[in-house]
């Protein structure tokens, strides 16, 4: 009975060893099916995070040469750009000078406008008073002044004359040279 019970005793611990093996066995299956699933797309990651890295050596005459290209290709275009940015900035400094001419000869004309209402109106009252006066003689001090302050206003006025057509002159070589500029 002793070999008996000892045989049960061992057949139970070898069904208790199998039955363990079993369980673990169906838990690798299910880590290997896991591991299955989340390996499954590595091979797309690897190309996708992949990372080649060129490096070339390019011979100084072959760089040379690709520089001199490219100053051969792009040099006129930016030649050009600079000439037409100079045409222009030139275009705008005429225009400038043309307008502080303009600018001058108003400013002109507006200060030649406000003494001319007074000239016009001394330039009356003087007219009035040698005719009613009572007589007095052609040295009376005040027609005197009057008179003085006449001249001094026409020869003002006179000479912002000159200075207009100072201007207008200048406004006119300037046109003329900037025709001429266009048409060469």
């Amino acid at each position: 009975m002793a070999t008996t019970t000892t045989a049960s005793t061992g057949a139970a611990s070898y069904g208790d060893c199998v039955a363990a093996l079993r369980t673990s066995l169906s838990f690798l299956e299910s880590s290997v099916s896991t591991l299955g699933t989340g390996v499954a797309d590595f091979p797309r990651l690897v190309n996708v995070l992949k990372s080649v890295r060129h490096y070339e050596l390019i011979p100084q005459p072959t760089l040379v040469a690709a520089e001199a290209s490219l100053r051969g290709e792009i040099g006129p275009a930016i030649t050009t750009l600079l000439d037409r940015a100079d045409a222009h900035i030139a275009r705008v400094e005429r225009r400038i000078d043309a307008l502080k001419a303009r600018s001058e000869l108003q400013q002109g004309r507006l200060l030649h406008d406000s003494p001319s209402t007074p000239t016009s109106t001394s330039a009356t009252a003087s007219k009035r008073k040698p005719g009613s006066g009572s007589g007095g003689g052609s040295m009376n001090p005040e027609r005197i002044a009057v008179e003085a302050k006449l001249k001094t206003r026409q020869r003002e006025a006179l000479q912002y004359s000159v200075e207009r057509l100072e201007l207008e002159v200048l406004q006119k070589e300037r046109e003329l040279k900037k025709r001429l500029d266009a048409a060469a």
